[in-house]
Parts: C-alpha cells; structure tokens; sequence
C-alpha cells in the first residue's frame, strides 16, 4: 500500500485486483466440489464494499472520495451462495455452466484491472521523466 494521496486509484486497483484473484480461487474451488454431496457455492463480494466506501463518504466528487478512503476497510468477504437452495438430489448447488461463466468474467476483469495499473504507472512514469 503506498502512502500518498496521488496513489489513491492505484491503491484501490491493488484491493480490486487481490478480490479478483481471489474471486478466481473461490470460483475454482466451486468447480473442484461440483461432484460433493452437499456442498453449496461460495462467492467473494468486493462490489458493494467499495460501493459502500465511496458512497459512504461526503464527497460529491469520486477523486474526493477516493483520497479520503481507508483503504484498510476494502476487504472483500467469502459467502456461501443461496445456502438453501439445491437443484440437485445430492443437495449440492453449484452449476458448472454458470461457474465457467463467472470465472471467465473475473478473468477478463483481472486483466482489465492489470492493464489500468500498468497505464496508471505508466502516467506516474512519464510525469517524473518531465
């Protein structure tokens, strides 16, 4: 975590990317299990908890808002899925079609996340060169 205002996007994107790897792992497991009696789907949430941090905030502007957030209380959480809800007649509920889909799309947001990092620094690069 770097300590400085003109860091704020980037240590926001590192806590985005964490999530979303860690959205990966979650989602991978899920696949790993899609054969276990009885085991339900988990999911990570790292949305609505930034959601809630910026909103949370007075600022009317998502710069002001972004400067002013602890950045220690961005910390996704794990939860189990629809924890009553089966499908199936060994009570599991995970969908190995819906997993595919959602794995795919945490992946193509990683990439998206390391791309904007990349040119964030890139920025920071190009002003301490002038």
């Amino acid at each position: 975590m770097i300590q400085s205002d003109a860091f704020g996007y980037v240590n926001v994107m590192d806590k985005a990317l964490d999530a979303s790897w860690n959205r990966q792992k979650v989602i991978s497991n899920n696949l790993a299990n899609v054969d276990t009696p009885f085991y339900k789907r988990k999911d990570l949430d790292f949305a609505s908890i930034l959601e809630d941090e910026i909103t949370k905030t007075k600022y009317r502007t998502l710069d002001n808002a972004v400067r002013s957030m602890d950045y220690s209380d961005l910390e996704p959480y794990v939860y189990t899925d629809a924890e009553n809800f089966s499908y199936r007649i060994d009570r599991n509920n995970v969908d190995v079609d819906t997993e595919n889909v959602e794995l795919a799309s945490e992946q193509l947001k990683y990439q998206i996340l390391t791309t904007e990092m990349s040119h964030e620094f890139g920025r920071f690069n190009t002003v301490t060169k002038s």
